[in-house]
């Protein structure tokens, strides 16, 4: 049995989201069926992180095992040559240690979010990112974004089917630049509650917009709903994932 760690990007338009569902189609049944096709071997593919529908990649780590062994290069081909007209690719292939998981291993993720802020509608990457046309006040986004920083219980910014333990989480670092009509929100954490991401950009779009919304209330208030809108899915995109072995 060989382990093979992959990193793969997405366009998660068209996608049911990562996992596996009879609904539609997802980024790890494509995968599933291109190397099952290349090799037929009936594998799972773990990732590290599940994104919903809607959800974009750069670059997602994910695993998976096969029982004969191939060579690296081989396998990311293959894999791709059945990924043809698909909205996936693998980027990388590498052999890893049995005890590599993409998953459980990870020890920081990265996303980030786009909003066009601009008053004329998006024709071009409307499925890329999410349309505000009103003017959004970017030094009070920034302001607020400053609180979400470190360990807190996020239960205000968790969906109501998340399934994690713990609401306590400790957000890394929360960046918010502007490039023209761009404005882009970046988070990294060792890991995220269920639309923890899109729940907070949607509470800071609506400060940015003027609403009387503060952090630290919704923090205490411990409920979803004193918190803003979730913000929709197309904007969204899983950067990178850290392990070990990559900061040393």
């Amino acid at each position: 049995m060989t382990r093979y760690k992959i990193n793969i990007e997405y366009d998660g338009t068209d996608l049911i989201g990562w996992q596996e569902n009879a609904q539609g189609p997802s980024v790890q049944s494509l995968l599933q069926d291109a190397i099952f096709q290349f090799c037929a071997e009936k594998v799972e593919v773990y990732s590290a992180g599940r994104t919903d529908a809607g959800v974009h990649a750069l670059s997602m780590v994910a695993h998976f095992d096969l029982e004969r062994e191939q060579d690296a290069q081989t396998v990311m081909r293959a894999i791709n040559f059945y990924l043809t007209n698909k909205p996936v690719a693998v980027l990388s292939c590498e052999k890893v240690d049995d005890d590599f998981h993409s998953r459980f291993s990870c020890t920081s993720r990265h996303y980030k979010y786009i909003v066009v802020n601009r008053s004329a509608p998006v024709v071009l990457n409307k499925n890329r990112v999410w349309w505000v046309p009103q003017k959004l006040d970017i030094d009070a986004m920034k302001k607020a974004a400053k609180k979400l920083i470190g360990k807190h219980d996020f239960t205000s910014f968790r969906a109501a089917q998340c399934q994690a333990k713990s609401p306590i989480k400790t957000l890394d670092s929360v960046n918010i630049t502007q490039n023209g009509e761009e404005i882009i929100f970046e988070f990294s954490a060792r890991s995220f509650l269920h639309h923890q991401v899109r729940n907070m950009v949607g509470t800071l779009v609506e400060i940015g917009m003027g609403k009387p919304l503060d952090i630290d209330e919704i923090f205490d208030a411990k409920d979803r709903s004193a918190a803003g809108i979730n913000a929709p899915a197309n904007g969204l995109y899983f950067v990178s994932a850290d392990y070990a072995k990559d900061v040393d």
